[in-house]
């Protein structure tokens, strides 16, 4: 995919010399390219975050069924993120090549057909592989999408659409918490399948359906989309045009980027973050769960209303940022609540206080989540063209590592001594870090965003 239209200095003078630089009008063009884009991207990572993290809820059952240990579920929802770190810069190179439209649909039919195959596993083994495939697949989607949208919408139009996508996460959790838990409930022993698996052919399907369809909704660039008038295209690059020459020099070449100490601190930041995320997916219904909320259908409701909070922080905390064009200080702040929610949360669980977990993860959730889509921001300011691509991935393949070791680190650490408190603690002091890191090395001259020009 080209972004040469994108930064096309002349397409910019053309525009103002016609009159189509009026704010009025690119505000309507822009508001027509979200409600485009937005809602279809949306839904598609509302399924994958469905089918990554219903193992949350299979397990509740799924582990007593087969007899396996919490070590064994702690890795095999862990490898899942080995496959991402594998294969994500790929997926965002073959999206530059081959287009988004046809790279969203490999991953979310590949996935898709992962998730119903997850119904028959028996062996921890077959469970370890069919989830590192579904992390081969998924790889590449939320960097694909981040890049994909620096391609229709400067910084300061991209906050909310961030948001709004990122915010999918927290909305799959929401809804699909109670609705695991009834599909597990309702389904359990119909034609002789457990209430798990049930769950992951039910949820698997919709996203294969997904994937067929992305081929025909989604436009691969600006210049490809019938659906937008020349006028329209051209008010898309002059101010994406405008945003390159406010940001100045970026780094093109991703090998000279990695060299840049900035490239390494943005992936441990991220790495932080998804710590205490990782930790909120895949253990939040079992920590729910220690403080006396055993009924799965209560659970589930319980855990919808935790992730609820997280959906209001990632749309809240992405209005903010927009409105007021910062990044730094809304990322930083927002993660270190979600740190201090974990705290808090190893503090109650250890006085069995039923409220004082909840409350406190619906803290967490809304902190850590709403950090994830700002930070997005951040990396852009930094890196454009090919570093900008392979660089996004390389952020989110190696933070989500993160993902793999803290399931690992609390399912050990409950193995061995029969509770979360210590591992939770461990987690909130790495997810603490981001915020200091944030602090101490994101520049807040390129964690502004840049006023669209009026001509």
């Amino acid at each position: 995919m080209s972004t040469s239209t994108a930064a096309n200095p002349g397409a910019s003078a053309a525009a103002s010399g016609t009159g189509v630089d009026s704010l009025a009008e690119r505000d309507l063009t822009f508001r027509r390219i979200v409600w485009r884009l937005i809602p279809f991207l949306t839904l598609v990572w509302f399924l994958a975050w469905i089918d990554r993290v219903n193992v949350g809820f299979a397990k509740l059952t799924m582990m007593n069924d087969l007899q396996w240990s919490d070590a064994i579920y702690g890795a095999g929802a862990g490898v899942f993120f080995i496959g991402y770190f594998f294969f994500e810069v790929p997926s965002n190179m073959l999206l530059q090549k081959f287009g988004a439209k046809k790279t969203i649909m490999r991953i979310t039919i590949g996935w898709g057909v992962v998730c119903v195959l997850m119904a028959w596993v028996k062996t921890p083994l077959q469970f370890y592989a069919l989830r590192f495939l579904m992390g081969a697949f998924e790889a590449g989607l939320q960097p694909g999408v981040i890049l994909y949208l620096t391609y229709w919408l400067p910084a300061h139009r991209r906050g909310k659409a961030l948001a709004f996508f990122v915010s999918a996460s927290a909305l799959s959790l929401m809804f699909g918490s109670p609705i695991a838990a009834y599909l597990m409930e309702a389904l359990g022993g119909v034609g002789g399948f457990r209430g798990w698996q049930w769950l992951f052919v039910i949820e698997g399907i919709p996203s294969i359906v997904a994937g067929a369809a992305a081929y025909f909704v989604l436009s691969d660039s600006p210049a490809k989309a019938r659906w937008l008038s020349t006028r329209q295209k051209a008010h898309v690059d002059s101010e994406l045009a405008l945003e390159a020459r406010s940001l100045g020099h970026r780094e093109h070449s991703f090998l000279a980027s990695m060299r840049n100490p900035q490239l390494w601190v943005l992936t441990l930041i991220f790495f932080c973050i998804v710590a205490g995320n990782a930790t909120l997916v895949y253990y939040g219904p079992s920590i729910v769960r220690e403080v006396g909320v055993n009924d799965i259908k209560t659970l589930g409701w319980v855990m919808a209303g935790i992730y609820a909070c997280g959906w209001i922080g990632m749309i809240g905390n992405g209005y903010l940022s927009d409105r007021r064009k910062e990044v730094k200080w809304h990322t930083a702040i927002a993660a270190g609540l979600g740190a201090l929610g974990l705290l808090l949360t190893a503090y109650f669980l250890g006085q069995k206080n039923m409220a004082g977990v909840i409350v406190s993860l619906a803290l967490s959730s809304a902190g850590t989540m709403g950090s994830i889509p700002i930070y997005w921001q951040i990396p852009s300011r930094y890196l454009s063209a090919t570093a900008l691509v392979v660089g996004l991935a390389f952020i989110n393949s190696v933070a989500n590592l993160a993902g793999y070791f803290s399931p690992q680190l609390l399912g050990y650490l409950k193995s061995s001594t029969g509770q979360y408190a210590q591992g939770l603690t461990i987690i909130a002091a790495v997810e603490c870090m981001a915020t200091v890191l944030i602090v101490l090395f994101v520049s807040r001259e390129k964690a502004r965003s840049p006023a669209p020009g009026v001509n």
